[in-house]
């Protein structure tokens, strides 16, 4: 497709934002080359609404103007009206992008965001675990763990890519060894549904923590998840060591379960807050055996690349690919 068409003037730059449930970050995006740069991180709390928040940055900014804004964010976005899962911010799309005055206004998931930014990562961005190789025309899958589990696949095209966000963080969590059957059964007196994500991200770690002291018998206290993540890249505790190398394993597990599901030879990656903070652990650990062992079809995850992440912000250069799509897409009527 040609930018040259749709993109002239001012109209090159938009802006883009990526908002969780404790921080938002805020950018401009020259859409001809993808540049992204005036990025800053507000408090959510510190404002009442995100149309004030987007407001305050672009005064910020020396009042930056833009008819173009992508927003990835971290609930469900099925309708108009939008509620965030993890803070008080609703509002609507169409009364936001009337009331701005905006051409083009894009709400998405936030793993919509990050499956968008996949082809567009720089290789000093992503990090191969094990082995494996991608084809770039094939799907490619991304997990996040953090505050919770995100999943998304994203799907090449003649006309761009389709993302295929999803709840996958929330299917059923299997166990496969004697420890693990302990930490179901553990986790299964808390919690209704065992899903994965109640092992893979921050709370994950803390379950983990405390499961494991039970299968060893160890009488312990509850640790925050940076904690145990501390005490485990320093070396000063085999219990929080035992707990990041089950994280790993099951990580590995569900990674490789998420690359069968739409056979994603262009590759599955790892983002999120933790696993990066984590990855001096990870080549050591059983994330790449665990993803690769399918029983018969061990040796179909064995030729997939598995990748770590490290961009700071990949919600922000995905939206800003989202947005060049969509612009692209509508322009050409497709």
């Amino acid at each position: 497709m040609n930018s040259q068409h749709f993109f002239c003037g001012t109209n090159q730059y938009a802006i883009v934002a990526d908002i969780g449930g404790t921080n938002a970050r805020f950018s401009r995006v020259d859409l001809m080359n993808m540049d992204i740069d005036r990025i800053e991180v507000y408090r959510c709390a510190d404002f009442s609404s995100l149309a004030g928040a987007l407001t305050f940055y672009q005064q910020q900014q020396g009042s930056l103007s833009s008819r173009q804004i992508a927003i990835a964010i971290a609930c469900p976005v099925t309708h108009d009206l939008v509620n965030m899962t993890n803070f008080h911010w609703t509002f609507s799309i169409n009364e936001m992008k009337q009331e701005m005055d905006l051409d083009h206004l894009h709400v998405m998931n936030d793993f919509t965001a990050a499956a968008m930014s996949l082809p567009s990562l720089p290789a000093d961005k992503k990090i191969q675990i094990g082995v494996g190789c991608t084809d770039s025309t094939k799907p490619m899958v991304v997990l996040g763990a953090g505050t919770g589990l995100g999943v998304a696949h994203l799907i090449p095209t003649a006309n761009g890519f389709i993302p295929l966000p999803g709840e996958g963080g929330h299917v059923d969590w299997t166990a496969q060894t004697e420890q693990e059957w302990f930490i179901q059964r553990f986790l299964a007196n808390q919690y209704d549904h065992v899903s994965p994500e109640r092992l893979l991200s921050g709370t994950g770690l803390e379950n983990l923590y405390l499961a494991i002291a039970a299968y060893q018998k160890l009488s312990v206290t509850m640790l925050p998840a940076e904690e145990i993540a501390r005490l485990a890249l320093a070396g000063q505790s085999p219990l929080a060591i035992d707990t990041v190398a089950q994280f790993f394993a099951s990580l590995g597990g569900f990674a490789g379960d998420l690359a069968l599901t739409l056979s994603a030879f262009g590759g599955v990656y790892i983002a999120g807050g933790i696993v990066p903070k984590l990855l001096p652990l990870m080549h050591d650990s059983e994330f790449r055996r665990r993803f690769e062992a399918k029983g018969r079809f061990s040796g179909f995850n064995r030729e997939i690349a598995t990748y770590v992440v490290t961009d700071e912000h990949p919600g922000l250069l995905g939206a800003a690919v989202y947005l060049k799509q969509m612009m692209a897409s509508k322009n050409h009527g497709i």
